[in-house]
C-alpha cells in the first residue's frame, strides 16, 4: 500500500531545504491567518461541546486504519472520514440528521498529508463541526492542513524519528545485542508513533479552528528543531560501526572490493541524484547487500 510522503523534497543542497523550508512555512501561514479569521482572531482554546469526554480512544484507533481505503481519487479522504465518524455522533439528532450526513461527508472528501499526523485535522474539522463553523469553511481548513502535516510528518517521522530508531537499532545489533536490538527498535519506534498519533489528535480536537496553535506548541518546535542533528549523529556513529562490524568476516581482497563497489554507488546516486526515486534507492541497497552477501560466502 502507498505510504504518504507528506511535503514534497525540495532540491538537493542548502537551497532546497531553505525553499522547502519557506513553502512550508508559508502552508502554515495560511493555516494561521484563516484560523483567525473564521475565529475572530482569538487564540484560546474553544468552548467544550454537549459531549464532555469524546470517544477519541476508538477515534485512535480507526487512525491506524486511515490508509486502509488508500486511493487515486481521494488519497486519505475515505480513512479520514471513518475515523471521523465517533466524533460527529453527538450531531445526529441535529436537524434531522443532515448536520450529521454533511459533516461525515465532508470528513470523507480529499485528504492527503503524513499519516501520523492525519489525527490533527480529524480532531480539528469534527471540533469545529461542534462549534458551527460552516461548511466551506470546514474544507478549506482541511485543504489547508495537508501541506503543513505533510512536511511537519516529514521532518518529525522520516527524516528524524524513524532513522534515528534505526541507527541505534544497528548499532546494538554490531555490537553483538542481536534479537534484543530489533526488539528494541520495534518497541522504542512503535512507542514514539503511538505517542505522536495521540498528541495530534488531542491536540486537534481542543483547539478546532485554531488548530495553528498546536503547530506553535514549543515542544512540537524543539522536537522539528532537534531530529535533525540527532538524526545525523546517530547515523554518522552507525555508518562506521556497521561496515566495521560486516566487514569483519571478509579476506583482503574482498575487503578492497567491497570498497571499490561502495564508492562507486555513493558516486552513482550522487550522479543521478535528480532522477533518484525511493524505489530506486531501495533497490541500489539491495544490489550492495546482494554482492556483500556473495562475497561473505
Amino acid at each position: 500500500m502507498p505510504e504518504r510522503r507528506g511535503g514534497r523534497r525540495g532540491a538537493r543542497g542548502g537551497d532546497g531545504g531553505n525553499a522547502a523550508s519557506r513553502r512550508a512555512g508559508a502552508r502554515l501561514s495560511v493555516v494561521r491567518s484563516r484560523s483567525h479569521q473564521w475565529c475572530g482572531g482569538s487564540v484560546a482554546a474553544v468552548s467544550p461541546t454537549t459531549r464532555s469526554r469524546p470517544p477519541l480512544g476508538r477515534c485512535l484507533l480507526r487512525l491506524f486504519t486511515v490508509q486502509g481505503s488508500w486511493n487515486y481519487e481521494r488519497m486519505q479522504g475515505v480513512g479520514m472520514g471513518v475515523a471521523e465518524e465517533p466524533l460527529l455522533r453527538d450531531l445526529r439528532g441535529a436537524n434531522g440528521g443532515t448536520t450529521y450526513h454533511a459533516a461525515l461527508a465532508r470528513g470523507a472528501h480529499f485528504f492527503n498529508a503524513h499519516p501520523y499526523l492525519c489525527g490533527l485535522a480529524v480532531g480539528a474539522t469534527a471540533r469545529a463541526e461542534h462549534d458551527g463553523v460552516p461548511g466551506e469553511q470546514v474544507e478549506r481548513l482541511r485543504a489547508a492542513l495537508c501541506g503543513p502535516l505533510g512536511s511537519l510528518g516529514d521532518r518529525l517521522v522520516w527524516a528524524g524519528w524513524l532513522p534515528i530508531t534505526s541507527g541505534l537499532a544497528l548499532i546494538g545489533v554490531a555490537f553483538g545485542l542481536g534479537f534484543p536490538a530489533i526488539l528494541g527498535f520495534v518497541i522504542v519506534y512503535n512507542v514514539g508513533h503511538v505517542a505522536l498519533r495521540w498528541w495530534a489528535l488531542r491536540a486537534g480536537w481542543a483547539y478546532g479552528a485554531r488548530v495553528a496553535m498546536a503547530l506553535r506548541e514549543p515542544v512540537l518546535q524543539r522536537a522539528t528543531a532537534l531530529s535533525g542533528p540527532a538524526m545525523a549523529f546517530v547515523v554518522g556513529v552507525a555508518l562506521p560501526v556497521v561496515v566495521r562490524y560486516l566487514s569483519g568476516g571478509f579476506v583482503g581482497w574482498s575487503r578492497g572490493l567491497l570498497a571499490v563497489a561502495a564508492a562507486g554507488g555513493v558516486a552513482l546516486l550522487w550522479w543521478q541524484r535528480a532522477r533518484l526515486t525511493g524505489l530506486r534507492f531501495g533497490l541500489a541497497l539491495l544490489a550492495v547487500a546482494a554482492l556483500a552477501g556473495g562475497l561473505w560466502r
